[in-house]
């Protein structure tokens, strides 16, 4: 029997989807939409890292012999490295996938000039610290792994210089970067394996690892996600918790064309407008509407 299809959306097409962008650069401006970033943005960039969930998975085959279960997939790969190796190894690939940097793209050092509120970031690259690097009080918020740490946390504080900070200096900065995935730099913490998702996921629900922070500068706010896929359950659950309780309107860059089923469904349960253009003509278009 066949799988019901999802629900239609309406999607925002050519002109109206120019229109649309135009219309989203104020109140971006203004703080009042949280700019939730996907890898296929730093991808505008020509990076030398893995910059898919599948690009990383391939890049640990050429490291590790895998079973064909976790090829493919990049958090069966990595508990597969995890489990059969050490979780010095895996980090150890990481930090070697990720050690070239990646180059901020013009939109990057956009968002980073305009001082917002939040900036949620969910790749392991540095290119939007690097971006921010010279632009007021801003700070970061890492996922991190509890494997072997012996610790009850679930993420850290880095101030703008990368030193580690606590939750009362996360109060008093402008501007919040997001990392819920962690990131090579500065101290290279990795959420990658299965385990380390069992983990979050097992709380997620009720916000636990969400940082306070996040919770409170996300209330009344809109998300674009930019540059993002939801063709992964828990690149889906990811996006749901972290927009959890903010303003209902939420705007998503999308190419039609590419879709899942399973990321159309998606799109719309979770209220969605999309805006379909291309990622590299979307950004243009913000840039000049600045």
């Amino acid at each position: 029997m066949n799988a019901p299809l999802p629900p239609p959306i309406e999607m925002l097409q050519q002109v109206d989807a120019e229109a649309a962008l135009v219309a989203l650069a104020a109140p971006l401006r203004a703080g009042t939409i949280v700019p939730y970033l996907g890898p296929a943005l730093a991808s505008l960039s020509k990076p030398s890292v893995p910059m898919t969930p599948e690009a990383l998975a391939e890049f640990f085959g050429t490291k590790v012999a895998l079973p064909r279960r976790a090829r493919g997939n990049a958090w069966a790969s990595a508990q597969h490295i995890e489990s059969m190796k050490h979780r010095s190894t895996l980090s150890a690939l990481m930090a070697d996938a990720f050690a070239p940097p990646v180059e901020p793209t013009p939109f990057h050092r956009y968002l980073a000039s305009l001082r917002l509120p939040m900036i949620v970031d969910t790749w392991y690259d540095g290119a939007m610290r690097e971006a921010l690097r010279s632009h007021g009080e801003w700070g970061e918020i890492q996922g991190i792994t509890r494997a072997g740490i012996g610790e009850s946390r679930w993420y850290r504080y880095y101030d703008a210089a990368g030193s580690e900070t606590d939750r009362a200096a996360a109060e008093t900065w402008t501007t919040l970067l997001y990392k819920p995935h962690g990131c090579i730099v500065p101290s290279r913490n990795f959420i990658i394996s299965d385990a380390d998702y069992v983990e979050v996921l097992t709380e997620i629900d009720i916000q636990t690892p969400i940082p306070d922070q996040v919770k409170n500068r996300r209330t009344e706010r809109s998300f674009l996600f930019i540059g993002c896929r939801f063709h992964d359950q828990l690149l889906r659950t990811y996006a749901r918790q972290i927009a959890k309780r903010s303003a209902a309107t939420r705007y998503v860059i999308v190419e039609p064309d590419g879709l899942t089923k399973n990321e159309v469904r998606f799109i719309a349960t979770q209220g969605m407008t999309p805006i379909a253009i291309p990622l590299a003509r979307a950004v243009e278009i913000l840039l000049e509407a600045a």
